[in-house]
């Protein structure tokens, strides 16, 4: 621990080493966690000393989440909201802060896909995937920032993708949803960085998760992307806590409205 003043001669104290990666104490709530990269980022902080908070629709998958995340001691709990619901996100996480205490990260990864050509795109999937994609990240963002900012403090983790900056055929609106998750991440750091928040994101590459499954079953699409992926293969959820731990904690106090890249180079080459 060190300190450091700023310019107005406010000081802060800095840790260092690797006591910058410890969670101890934080609690996060992981939206969409019952099952694949939420499930894994949950197990992440859970390992780094956080105390997690999952969230799904399906109470079953929720529960066997928690019960499997539930061992030597690990404090997990659930939180079963819709989070395109916007009045019942904001009771769910009001009811936790006074009962429970504060969420102090939010890890925004709830999503789904639907893949079709653009033209024929059915008016239904669309809206869905602009509820699920994008005005998730903002209920649950908004909910849960009010309470940080009170506190002058927290930490905000939208789940982006490389469409965040990428497009490929059937999955256009898809494309609109994650760069617009992007933006929306700039956004809330210019808004609430000056109340001590930090809002980043995590763009991750093609990873084998359930979301992927069609395409993890396609011999043809998985050879095309071991070609076109420097690394020359899928990702595992497990590579992605890394970014998630660094951007829970205070190694990333000064990182603000950036987009964490976690694609094995896809978003490198050509």
């Amino acid at each position: 621990m060190r300190k450091v003043l700023s310019r107005s001669g406010k000081e802060f104290r800095l840790n260092t080493g690797l006591s910058l990666f410890d969670l101890t104490g934080k609690a996060a709530l992981v939206t969409g966690s019952s099952q694949g990269i939420g499930f894994a980022l949950a197990e992440g902080l859970l390992a780094v000393g956080a105390s997690v908070i999952l969230n799904g629709r399906d109470l079953a998958k929720l529960t066997r989440a928690r019960e499997a995340l539930s061992v030597n001691g690990a404090k997990v709990s659930t939180m079963a909201v819709d989070v395109t619901d916007h009045g019942a996100v904001r009771e769910a996480v009001d009811e936790y802060e006074a009962s429970s205490g504060p969420i102090d990260i939010l890890v925004n990864n709830a999503g789904m896909q639907h893949r079709g050509p653009l033209e024929d795109f059915p008016e239904d999937a669309f809206n869905r995937l602009l509820q699920v994609n994008i005005a998730s990240v903002f209920n649950v963002g908004q909910a849960v920032a009010r309470h940080m900012i009170s506190r002058k403090a927290g930490k905000v983790i939208n789940i982006a993708s490389v469409q965040t900056s990428l497009a490929r055929p059937g999955i256009a609106p898809y494309t609109a949803t994650k760069g617009a998750v992007g933006n929306l991440t700039k956004g809330m750091a210019t808004d609430w960085a000056a109340h001590g928040l930090q809002c980043n994101a995590i763009a991750p590459g093609y990873f084998d998760t359930p979301l992927n499954a069609a395409l993890v079953a396609d011999s043809e699409f998985s050879a095309w992307l071991e070609k076109r992926t420097p690394a020359g293969r899928w990702g595992k959820v497990e590579e992605l806590v890394g970014a998630c731990v660094f951007l829970a904690s205070d190694a990333s106090s000064f990182v603000n409205g950036h987009t964490l890249y976690v694609d094995g180079g896809i978003t490198a080459s050509l």
